[in-house]
């Protein structure tokens, strides 16, 4: 298929307060809030999108904040790990900041590459990476965090499985990834049509208990394809592999099908089109309430619902 997988497009993951994951996110790691709207099947609860100043694909971290869900658990069938790329030298400046804000860090490497591991006020595991390859992305910074340290976007996500073999599968047959390389029990997959946000990581671990979705977790990943006709090829190709797929929903920002794959993770495949920028100017992203359009005659009493942010 001519028309690949351009890495990932943006992971989902489940939180707790609204306001502290916003503030974690914006105020502690420098993201850019560039959507805020509601969850398309409980508009009660907010979400969130998180990226660089346009939302670029491959950048884009978003949660759906449920206030007063329970403690999730990290475990096998779901993606564990959120790997972020950090410009070279950047760490030193990260592992200050993170003590500053007593927040605990792990220090390693994984495949040669220099990471720290920390978890989220929710749980939710992240990974900052110092990659071996080059990454152009431009940071989204704020007054202490300049573009010499700031985060560019995703460099992996990892999955914990009890078996990987059928999940591989599905990353070389259907979705076009390559076996990169192997490192004990951890598999790295790559594809070389895009340079950035391209790898996935996969852990055979069956210890590990299996994992269940509720605050601190991801909830879905997500890849990308350049626009819906493309999307719609994939949804043949996974039908013909014999997996159940959702049809082609209209999410505002993207186009998106889902399927789980063997292993148990939710897979989304999410366009680029129509993009961010369609409903607010780029200098307002994530400034304004922004509804799906069933939703926007009922406003008033999602607004009254919500949490207040400040």
């Amino acid at each position: 298929m001519k028309n690949n997988i351009l890495g990932l497009h943006h992971i989902t993951a489940i939180a707790n307060d609204a306001q502290q994951n916003l503030d974690f996110y914006t105020k502690v790691l420098g993201l850019r809030l560039v959507k805020k709207t509601v969850n398309f099947d409980d508009p009660g609860t907010y979400h969130f999108y998180f990226g660089n100043e346009t939302g670029t694909p491959g950048t884009i971290l978003t949660f759906f904040p449920w206030e007063g869900i329970r403690q999730g658990r990290n475990g096998t069938g779901m993606a564990t790990h959120i790997g972020y790329a950090l410009p070279h030298g950047a760490l030193d400046f990260w592992k200050e900041r993170l003590k500053k804000k007593d927040i605990l860090y792990e220090e390693y490497s994984v495949f040669g590459e220099k990471l720290i591991s920390f978890r989220d006020p929710d749980g939710l595991q992240l990974q900052f990476i110092e990659g071996h390859t080059s990454d152009n992305r431009e940071a989204w910074t704020t007054e202490d965090i300049n573009k010499d340290v700031g985060l560019k976007g995703f460099h992996n996500v990892t999955l914990t499985l009890r078996r990987t073999e059928a999940t591989s599968n599905v990353l070389t047959g259907i979705l076009g990834y390559e076996l990169q390389k192997q490192e004990d029990n951890r598999f790295r997959f790559a594809t070389s049509a895009i340079d950035t946000a391209n790898l996935v990581d996969l852990v055979e671990d069956p210890s590990t208990p299996q994992g269940y979705n509720a605050a601190g977790t991801n909830h879905h990943i997500a890849f990308r394809v350049k626009d819906d006709n493309v999307l719609m090829e994939y949804r043949e190709r996974i039908l013909s592999a014999g997996f159940i797929v959702t049809p082609k929903i209209d999410r505002d920002y993207f186009f998106s099908l889902y399927f789980r794959e063997p292993g148990g993770v939710l897979f989304e495949l999410a366009t680029d089109n129509p993009g961010f920028d369609i409903d607010e100017p780029l200098a307002e992203l994530g400034s304004n309430l922004k509804l799906p359009k069933q939703y926007e005659n009922k406003r008033l009493d999602i607004e009254k619902v919500l949490p207040k942010l400040s």
